[in-house]
């Protein structure tokens, strides 16, 4: 009787892409978890979990993604200064305001693995609040998430 093993592919044997993402009217949720499927290579047939094999993901126009329900007044995103009772909270509404590339960053940050395989793997994100990116000689190949599902574009 012959063994059947599991076949690992390294790094190297992978083949990565750049993929270009465009976030408008996009539900944080739904985009974040095929952007975190994305970089961590799950859609590809070579997928091994404690290899970095996933794709390069460039998000546009992250600035008018949509928050379903009442999170933007609600959800409350904490940091901590390092002080003694120093804990600081924003509100979503605030940040996406402020800082609309750190809300779908932290979504995305939360759905792959802490570690180090987690942070390699989120350098493979480039988020840009406008519709300009810096990546244009990658040819990044455009990906339509929007068409996927109907719950995943919100009509304003």
């Amino acid at each position: 009787m012959t063994m059947k093993t599991t076949k690992t592919i390294k790094p190297a044997d992978c083949d990565i892409k750049w993929y270009l993402v465009d976030a408008t009217d996009m539900v944080l949720g739904r985009l974040a978890s095929q952007i975190a499927t994305i970089i961590r290579g799950k859609h590809k047939p070579c997928y091994t979990p404690t290899q970095d094999c996933g794709d390069y993901v460039v998000v546009i126009n992250a600035d008018k993604v949509q928050l379903t329900g009442r999170k933007l007044e609600q959800k409350e995103y904490f940091h901590h200064t390092g002080y003694i009772g120093g804990i600081k909270g924003i509100k979503a509404g605030k940040l996406l305001a402020e800082k609309p590339e750190r809300v779908l960053m932290k979504a995305v940050e939360r759905m792959v693995s802490r570690g180090k395989l987690g942070r390699q793997q989120m350098t493979k994100l480039r988020i840009f609040a406008g519709a300009e990116h810096t990546h244009q000689g990658q040819n990044p190949i455009v990906l339509d998430i929007a068409s996927k599902n109907r719950k995943n574009k919100r009509s304003v």
